[in-house]
């Protein structure tokens, strides 16, 4: 579905929530393989850690829920390395909620951080993207955006809204020689996660799920999600009228 992503030597990779987690697995194994590697988040700190730790790689300070200032960061990574060659989104915050515990604060901001984020990044590459004929956007989903799941009201929502824009993404751009994919892991043990004190299935480490994703990459895939022995449940799960479905994660999750 998307041009094979397997040579990274020389390629200029944006990586925007790459302090933690997912996004620090992925960029470093990017720069292992070759790539330019420049990582953004809020934590100026740790991305200067990794740029020490990575040799090559730069660090880029940034607040993806400010526009003026992704746009900036856009255009120097540009006027500095001539071409954007895949892009990632994988800022991200989460907190569970339920309805009975509803905090408007809270749920703003996962919107904004999580899918505004996207959206303010979106206008600062797409431009340079569409001029070139050829780069990569990759969004960082959630299984949490298949379908509502309990303690998921603030976040799901968000995660959802990231999958239906790549999907638009991709029918827009794929004719225009750019790929598009979305990333849609299970639980994925992060910073984030930590934070919850109910199980969580087929739980792997950072560097796993950053293995999955290039994975994804080198197959050209549009979706790539993970673990299977787990979002292929989920996967089911969708198939489902509302009524079994209700009454499945009922049964499973206890809420």
């Amino acid at each position: 579905m998307n041009p094979s992503l397997k040579d990274w030597a020389g390629q200029v990779v944006w990586l925007v929530g790459a302090s933690t987690g997912i996004g620090r697995a992925t960029a470093a194994r990017l720069h292992a393989a070759g790539a330019h590697v420049v990582v953004s988040a809020r934590n100026a700190a740790a991305l200067q850690a990794f740029a020490q730790q990575h040799p090559g790689s730069e660090a880029l300070p940034l607040d993806a829920t400010d526009r003026d200032a992704t746009r900036a960061a856009a255009q120097g990574i540009v006027e500095r390395r001539g071409r954007l060659d895949v892009v990632v989104y994988c800022a991200g915050t989460y907190r569970a909620m339920r309805a009975t515990e509803f905090d408007l604060d809270v749920a703003l901001q996962h919107q904004q951080v999580n899918y505004v984020g996207a959206l303010h990044l979106l206008d600062a590459v797409l431009p340079v993207l569409l001029k070139q004929g050829r780069g990569h956007l990759s969004l960082v989903g959630s299984v949490a955006g298949y379908r509502g799941l309990p303690q998921a009201l603030a976040y799901g929502p968000t995660k959802a809204a990231l999958i239906n824009l790549a999907e638009t993404l991709y029918l827009d751009l794929h004719p225009r020689g750019i790929g598009v994919s979305v990333v849609n892991p299970g639980f994925v043990e992060t910073p984030l996660t930590a934070q919850n004190a109910f199980h969580m299935p087929a739980l792997i480490t950072p560097e796993e799920a950053a293995d999955e994703i290039l994975r994804g990459w080198r197959r050209g895939s549009f979706e790539i999600h993970f673990p299977k022995r787990f979002t292929l449940w989920l996967k089911a799960l969708q198939m489902l009228a509302y009524r079994p479905y209700f009454a499945a994660v009922r049964r499973s999750t206890g809420l």
